[in-house]
């Protein structure tokens, strides 16, 4: 049988031909076991019940464990498609009904899809070659018609004598003609009877090429996509694709009349679609996945150590880390009686000098969240953000177009250069921030689109640096209405500090040290190959890897649904009355409504970063201390001081002991150096400056610390090159 005589197109159209595939293919089906899982259930037969158990009619075949077991019908499969898939086809429904006798009620039809095709073309390189066979190319969704009704199966009425013709079978690239009615020998007219023909969805798509494969100064290639039955809908304008489908030809009248000679159209007939960011998509969480998720989350510090893997190569910024990490989980979403919507998604501004990494966490966000759409202040506008009205080219009539808050729906939407914006730009988020819709109404659309997204934004100050000694307002050019829908503002000041500028500009080495261009091996002066000695410390076993966040996110999403309990309200409802006394005094960031439901959704984030499906106290504290720290950020310098000795006890709240004390000691540290320099003894220039022993400890005691020993024996304190003197009872520092 394998011995193809004449086309290969011709052969496998030949009886005995197609039962030798559809034996094989029966056998592939029921007897495959995939390796990793030996003496386990077939791997196709399990697919068959996951799809019966969805109401789904696609079965997935994966090409190369199929051209494992067949490889020549799998090479046949490439080259002649059409006739193959069709016995394919008849093999899976005959299956399927074997195990579920009564799924044809249901469907009546089975497609088989195939997914992991080996080969990848660009849309650039697909040529007359490619004609007739199986192709797998990549590219970004610019356009997608309606769904129509396609002819599959006609019948036709005899007006003469009024009996039924049919049926007849009808292809995507001629009509059907009939001759004359075998009843009545007449010559028509003949009519489509409607009942009685079969009908199959049919949409097109425009498939366009992904942006970073273009070279350089050329333009982006297009090519029409038609996707039949239960693919309509799959893929959106604007989300990265990847077909797999059959390359054919189609006779278009326009193109001959406009180029004087037979050119056939050409278009790819979908058989499988999978999207980019399918990758980490729930089902595609194995069991070995969500195990070692829910290990994780047993962990006790697991908040601590997700809010250390976020942006590893970032030194400090613990308040963003925490900020950014409450909104990739995000609150509970609550919905009163189907009337009322409670946004659950946190909204983050990180403000501050330049230099201190905001684009590079927003970055960073973009890589790691599941959705995320990146902009900026100056290339987006009103429209960009929410939705425009233009023109369809084809069909003549206005269309929406979903801008990036759109796109983000349950997402995030990251805007770096928030203050370059113009302010009739900035309201158009207004609604989209609080009520998560966007309402338009233009060019007759009348309608409201979902927005229903984190917005994590960036911006500067006036004049560049932020200025302690100004109230918030003065610093910022936003508006209250827009700062009081931000749950979360995180104040960024470059403040110079002797011992944690040597300590980030040390790390900022060393991660560049580790991160050696491919191929520059680290060669020894005597020619040998070793690890370098200068290199930091190993990397942190606390810190998890990108991958395992993304499907930690992901999970905790799925499954994850805190709910709130009385006892933690009252705590809740005693610092919203605090703090809104403090603010009617200070010159910050007013205290709003707003800010009660924002602790709420945090500590519901906090709660599902630890995949607890209820509040606790932890969680309720943690969300009042970020709020705190960032209503008291927004303070000026001396408010700020008072502030958090009235607000001490949740302040100091899961703060690493070791880094507060860390601080302190710098303060008496920077306290010790400026009164050198008053005293005039600088020109002198110093080797090392002390701090007395007793008064960290006094400072400590403040805060409820009595025991420092095993500040004195942590990593902390000796990376920073302090060094204790019990003798003299002082500490000391090498001085810059």
């Amino acid at each position: 049988m394998y011995n193809v005589q004449g086309s290969l197109r011709e052969w496998v159209t030949r009886d005995e031909v197609r039962r030798f595939i559809a034996r094989k293919f029966r056998q592939f089906l029921l007897t495959y076991t995939n390796p990793k899982n030996e003496g386990g259930q077939p791997e196709y037969v399990r697919s068959i019940d996951e799809m019966v158990a969805a109401n789904k009619c696609s079965l997935e075949i994966d090409y190369k464990q199929f051209i494992h077991t067949h490889p020549n019908i799998a090479i046949w499969l490439a080259d002649a498609p059409q006739s193959v898939l069709e016995v394919m086809e008849e093999v899976a429904l005959n299956v399927v009904l074997r195990f579920h006798p009564n799924y044809e009620k249901i469907h009546n039809k089975i497609y088989v899809r195939i997914t992991n095709l080996p080969v990848f073309d660009q849309i650039r390189n697909i040529r007359q070659v490619h004609l007739n066979t199986m192709i797998r190319i990549g590219g970004v969704v610019t356009r997608r018609s309606g769904v129509f009704p396609q002819l599959q199966q006609v019948k036709y009425d005899c007006h003469k004598c009024g009996s039924i013709l049919g049926p007849f079978f009808q292809n995507s690239y001629s009509e059907i003609k009939v001759g004359s009615c075998p009843e009545c020998q007449s010559k028509g007219p003949f009519t489509v009877n409607i009942e009685q023909t079969i009908y199959r969805n049919y949409q097109k798509l425009t498939l366009q090429e992904s942006p970073g494969i273009v070279p350089a100064g050329r333009l982006p290639r297009y090519k029409e996509v038609i996707l039949l039955n239960d693919l309509i809908d799959i893929a959106r304008p604007g989300e990265e694709i990847e077909v797999t489908g059959i390359y054919t030809n189609n006779f278009d009248m326009a193109l001959n009349t406009k180029n004087g000679f037979p050119v056939f159209a050409t278009v790819v007939e979908a058989n499988h679609i999978s999207k980019k960011q399918d990758l980490f998509s729930a089902y595609k969480l194995t069991e070995e996945d969500k195990a070692e998720i829910e290990a994780l989350s047993k962990d006790p510090r697991i908040g601590a150590r997700i809010i250390k893997s976020i942006a590893p190569s970032i030194y400090g910024h613990e308040d963003i880390k925490t900020a950014i990490a409450l909104a990739m989980f995000g609150g509970q979403e609550k919905n009163v009686q189907g009337k009322h919507r409670l946004r659950g998604d946190i909204n983050v501004l990180l403000l501050g000098d330049p230099g201190t990494a905001k684009s590079q966490f927003l970055k960073y966000v973009e890589k790691t969240a599941q959705r995320a759409v990146y902009t900026t202040g100056k290339g987006a506008s009103a429209v960009g953000l929410t939705a425009a009205v233009h023109k369809d080219p084809v069909t003549r009539e206005w269309t929406l177009e979903g801008g990036a808050l759109v796109l983000a729906d349950r997402g995030i939407c990251l805007i770096d250069e928030f203050d370059k914006m113009n302010d009739q730009d900035r309201v158009s988020i207004h609604e989209a921030m609080e009520q998560q819709s966007i309402s338009i109404s233009k060019a007759g659309i009348i309608t409201s689109l979902q927005a229903r997204c984190s917005v994590i934004a960036a911006a500067n100050p006036i004049g560049g640096r932020y200025d302690s000694g100004k109230t918030f307002t003065e610093n910022v050019e936003l508006t209250d209405p827009i700062l009081s829908r931000f749950d979360v503002l995180c104040v960024v000041k470059d403040v110079v500090d002797p011992v944690r500028d040597e300590m980030l500009a040390r790390f900022v080495v060393d991660s560049h040290f580790k991160s050696q261009p491919k191929g520059a091996e680290e060669l020894n002066p005597d020619g040998s190959m070793e690890e370098p000695v200068g290199s930091a410390e190993a990397s942190d076993p606390e810190v998890i890897s990108q991958e395992t966040l993304r499907k930690y996110i992901t999970y905790a999403k799925l499954n994850v649904f805190p709910k709130l309990h009385d006892a933690d309200l009252n705590k809740v409802s005693l610092v919203y009355a605090d703090l809104r006394r403090e603010s009617m005094h200070g010159q910050g960031v007013p205290i709003a409504v707003r800010h009660i439901e924002s602790m709420i959704r945090m500590s519901e984030a906090h709660a599902r970063m630890h995949l607890r499906n209820y509040v606790t106290e932890d969680d309720v504290d943690m969300a009042i201390r970020v709020l705190l720290d960032s209503f008291i950020s927004t303070q000026k310098y001396g408010v700020q001081k008072a502030l958090q000795k009235s607000f001490k006890k949740y302040m100091t709240y899961k703060k690493d002991f070791n880094e507060l004390l860390l601080h302190l000691l710098r303060g008496l540290l920077n306290d010790a150096m400026r009164f050198e320099e008053l005293m005039g003894r600088s020109r002198v220039p110093l080797t090392h400056i002390q701090v007395k022993v007793e008064d960290l400890e006094a400072k400590a005691r403040e805060y409820g610390f009595t025991d420092l020993q095993p500040f004195y024996d942590s990593k902390q304190f000796a990376n920073a090159n302090f060094t204790l003197d019990t003798s003299q009872g002082v500490i000391t520092h090498p001085s810059m």
